[in-house]
């Protein structure tokens, strides 16, 4: 009787440490990770490299889905903010996402209050490059060159609002008594191509697409902006070390859910996409995204987010940039 009864009372003490090893919430279908840009972005690049990761965490499919369109992804954004708040659905977005009440009089949502932060996905650092014919070599040599030539600059921007123009005005307003010229594209693309041709000077641009660039010495790197290299630009220094501290600027990604999605589901989902970011380092340090464990809990991650737009919206202030 005692040796029946003995593993009985060992598994009734075990069975709560079990129950809390179980996750509180899962989903019951897939769940759906918009994306509010056109494929093939940064963003839609990062959400497809998590996306079977955290799937095979929460034992339904993370299902892309791409719904571009309006100012800073409004489109895709207003359909996650009006979604069912069940889990099932989250938004997988960029530093776009608090740019865009600089951008747009009449918000369909409001970024902060009507979104849950799930989970940061890393960020990108931006990179400073000049036309290649430029006879300048380094942040000294190009500081020599602006103030000799100022009022005659064209700056290559990736169109407002966008991360590229936010890290050209914060560079434009840490060296003062110089007049740039901002030259908008329709995308980080474009703009490159303006430098590489010679009809824009410089340009900043995200590590991730400037790398090809740099390497193949189509332009030349002057600096990352921050007070760090980036691990795939290793040879190019950070502004700090280049002397010009000032400039910090970076793309960054997260995840956010409607709000009032319960707790539990966020935690869940926060748990995958934290996980999926640790086990795919390597790939995504390939891409010039560095992770941010600093703001791996949804009140962290609010908390920067809330920051940021606060930042951002001083940087297109002083730019002139007015909502429309």
């Amino acid at each position: 009787m005692t040796m029946t009864r003995r593993p009985l009372l060992l598994a009734g003490l075990f069975a709560p440490a079990i129950a809390r090893a179980q996750p509180a919430w899962r989903p019951d279908r897939p769940v759906r990770g918009v994306v509010p840009f056109a494929p093939g972005g940064s963003t839609d690049v990062v959400a497809r490299v998590l996306s079977d990761t955290v799937g095979t965490l929460l034992g339904q499919p993370l299902v892309i889905e791409n719904r571009a369109g309006g100012a800073a992804g409004l489109i895709g954004s207003e359909s996650v903010a009006k979604a069912a708040p069940d889990g099932h659905t989250v938004l997988i977005h960029s530093n776009a996402h608090v740019i865009a009440p600089s951008l747009v009089s009449r918000m369909p949502f409001d970024p902060i209050a009507d979104f849950a932060a799930v989970a940061h996905l890393g960020r990108i650092p931006q990179v400073l490059v000049v036309n290649k014919n430029l006879p300048v070599t380094d942040m000294a040599s190009l500081l020599v060159w602006l103030r000799a030539n100022s009022g005659r600059i064209n700056f290559a921007s990736a169109g407002i609002g966008s991360a590229n123009h936010l890290g050209s005005e914060v560079f434009r307003a840490a060296v003062p008594g110089v007049e740039m010229q901002m030259v908008q594209y329709r995308g980080g693309g474009p703009a490159m191509a303006a430098v590489i041709s010679g009809d824009a000077h410089m340009a900043v641009d995200p590590v991730a697409s400037a790398v090809s660039h740099i390497r193949g010495g189509s332009v030349r790197a002057i600096a990352v902006a921050g007070p760090t290299r980036a691990g795939i630009l290793p040879d190019v220094p950070s502004a700090s070390e280049a002397g010009l501290p000032a400039w910090t600027a970076a793309a960054w990604f997260a995840a956010f859910a409607p709000v009032r999605t319960p707790a539990p589901a966020i935690a869940a989902l926060n748990a995958a996409f934290n996980t999926a970011m640790e086990r795919l380092a390597p790939r995504l340090g390939e891409l010039g995204v560095e992770r941010q464990p600093q703001y791996a809990t949804p009140e962290a991650l609010m908390a920067f987010v809330r920051e940021d737009m606060v930042r951002s919206a001083a940087v297109l202030r002083a730019a002139g940039v007015q909502p429309e």
